[in-house]
């Protein structure tokens, strides 16, 4: 017997998955509510997301869980527990150790806009996982809502009983209590192991200031109780548990957690990179060897510089980010110096999403002005001297007369689109160097198309143009496929003939030309006149592919020469030239901050979606 002596065939573990914006946590606040987990003082809109950013944005980042009971309508006591989990693309791996900690899930989607390309995605994820997926169809009250024409897609697409679709408005609460019964009726009980050996699923985990590391757990064989001494397998450390319980938007301490029940564990843990997410938990003294879930290293895909606009707080900016890594296992970062941004970080992320959504709380929860080089990728280059180096970094670029071949990163990309905006959308993947996959028509309107695309290319306004030439209607998806071989190089800006290590960037060959003309050109409007003429000048190794000059400003030194001989005013003339020529010699160009803003914003692509 579990928390409230409610049996295991009484339990019900469930997530719900969507498209962003399909109204997953709106669905998720309903649920609460209808199991009176959240009243008319306690309810408030998207109650499982714990960050403003979340709420401002109507994203879920960080995955979140309540375990509550349930009252079906034959009198019967049920013990949901309801796994919330991120929608954007970026969070894939979080989606995938929430799913492995369920029974079965919810898959929502839209009444008026179909099933979407993250619907697809997450689709595969629940099937991968062996799950129960019972479709839910939102947004019923809305006028434009066809439910007839979404059951005729879940059939087709997904290949899912229509009839067993429940249409809900997670809005207004029309139909959520028939989803309660019918998550009883149709997603499986979790199976009464408490007899076996002790295995929980480490799913998730947040900082608190007050208990240290806290560890969301899913039993799923034997007993976990307080002052149990437990191993985490991959991680092979031992440590006592001091604390044991549910969530129920609240820690809610009990003695004991047994198989099929979801909850928390603390052991005075100070640092969430201290364990393994996706780790198994077992007991010192009767430890199990093969763990729950197979692991998967969280890798980032994406990578930037960042520097304080204000070089004094570099200090702050390193406590910061050392005190949001505590609560992002998958934020890393190491310390960069620049010569013409002074000290920063390099720091890598999963997607840009997640890179926006770092920098938005790195400014606002903790009040800093920062400034964030163009993002990049990490390349494999194969060398003569030193073989295969990792670099994610173009200043880190090797010397090109000792690469043999640089291997960049493939993304398989995913993109449904109605079918009127595919001749633009496949002229885009074409620009950006994408290979054809295949293309499927779900139905007569809407078209899927499958490519697969250079992740560098993906990360320079793919997404913005995308979301441009189908005027909104295309939703995206993508996964790291392959590293392939690719004809790259690194691209230099030079201002007075120094460079600028805080532009170069990593190219194709072909579009070295085109960026750097496009850079050049910003710079050249940015920067102000010098007493002397400053060459602005965009090269790849020693060849200029790029360049322009800013002219100096000319202070008129005859303007005082009233006739006489012409010489007079020629020897003046001299004078300045060789004036302006020590000056060219000796000055430096202050390159001024918002030069730097406009010329590094210009590259990103805003990636966020609303969920």
């Amino acid at each position: 017997m579990g928390y409230q002596n409610i049996p295991a065939t009484n339990i019900r573990n469930f997530s719900i998955i969507a498209h962003i914006d399909h109204g997953k946590s709106t669905l998720a606040d309903r649920i609460l509510e209808f199991a009176r987990v959240t009243d008319v003082r306690t309810q408030k809109a998207q109650i499982l997301d714990s960050m403003d950013i979340e709420r401002e944005r109507g994203i879920t980042i960080k995955s979140n869980s309540a375990t509550f009971v349930y009252q079906s309508t034959n009198g019967d006591k049920y013990l949901f527990n309801l796994i919330d989990t991120p929608g954007h693309v970026d969070f894939t791996f979080e989606v995938t150790r929430s799913l492995a900690a369920c029974e079965g899930v919810l898959l929502l989607v839209d009444a008026t806009q179909g099933i979407q390309a993250q619907t697809l995605a997450n689709f595969y994820l629940a099937l991968e996982s062996d799950l129960m997926i019972l479709p839910v169809i939102n947004k019923i009250d809305l006028p434009s809502a066809d439910i007839d024409k979404v059951k005729a897609q879940i059939e087709k697409s997904l290949g899912l009983n229509p009839e067993e679709a429940v249409p809900v408005s997670a809005k207004t609460g029309l139909g959520v209590t028939d989803l309660m019964e019918a998550i009883i009726q149709h997603i499986p009980h979790p199976a009464s192991n408490d007899h076996k050996q002790l295995r929980a699923l480490l799913f998730d985990a947040y900082f608190d200031i007050y208990r240290g590391v806290v560890a969301k757990v899913r039993v799923f064989e034997g007993i976990l109780k307080k002052n149990d001494k437990i191993i985490f397998i991959r991680k092979g450390t031992s440590h006592t548990i001091n604390e044991i319980g549910i969530s129920q938007l609240h820690l809610i301490p009990t003695n004991t957690l047994t198989s099929g029940e979801v909850g928390y564990i603390v052991t005075g843990l100070k640092n969430v990179s201290d364990i393994m997410l996706g780790d198994t938990i077992t007991l010192a003294d009767d430890p199990a060897t093969e763990p729950l879930l197979k692991y998967k290293d969280i890798k980032p895909m994406v990578f930037s510089g960042m520097f304080p606009v204000n070089s004094d707080e570099y200090a702050e900016l390193k406590e910061a980010i050392q005190k949001l890594a505590l609560n992002d296992s998958a934020l890393t970062y190491e310390p960069e110096s620049s010569e013409a941004l002074g000290f920063g970080f390099r720091v890598g992320y999963l997607g840009l999403l997640h890179m926006e959504i770092v920098q938005e709380r790195l400014e606002r929860e903790f009040g800093l002005n920062l400034l964030t080089t163009a993002p990049s990728v990490s390349y494999d280059i194969h060398t003569t001297n030193h073989g295969l180096i990792k670099i994610d970094n173009p200043a880190e670029f090797p010397d090109p007369g000792t690469i043999e071949y640089i291997e960049e990163p493939y993304v398989k990309v995913n993109i449904l689109t109605p079918t009127e905006y595919m001749g633009n959308i496949i002229k885009l993947l074409q620009e950006k160097r994408g290979e054809s996959i295949s293309m499927n028509y779900l139905e007569a309107t809407t078209v899927q198309i499958v490519y697969l695309l250079p992740l560098g290319e993906m990360i320079f306004e793919f997404y913005d143009r995308l979301k441009s030439v189908s005027r909104g209607y295309a939703t995206l998806d993508y996964e790291l496929h392959e590293y392939r071989k690719s004809d790259l190089v690194k691209l230099d800006i030079l201002v007075h003939n120094n460079k600028v290590d805080a532009l170069s960037m990593i190219i194709h060959k072909n579009q070295a030309e085109t960026k750097g003309r496009e850079i050049i050109g910003k710079l050249k409007n940015l920067i102000k006149k010098h007493q002397f003429q400053i060459p602005l000048q965009a090269a790849v190794g020693s060849r200029v592919v790029a360049r322009e000059n800013i002219s100096a400003l000319r202070k008129n030194v005859t303007a005082k020469c009233y006739g006489g001989d012409i010489s007079r005013k020629r020897k003046l003339l001299d004078k300045q030239k060789e004036g302006k020529k020590r000056m060219k010699m000796i000055g430096s160009v202050e390159i001024p901050q918002e030069a730097f803003l406009s010329v590094l914003k210009s590259g990103e692509s805003k990636s966020s979606e609303e969920d």
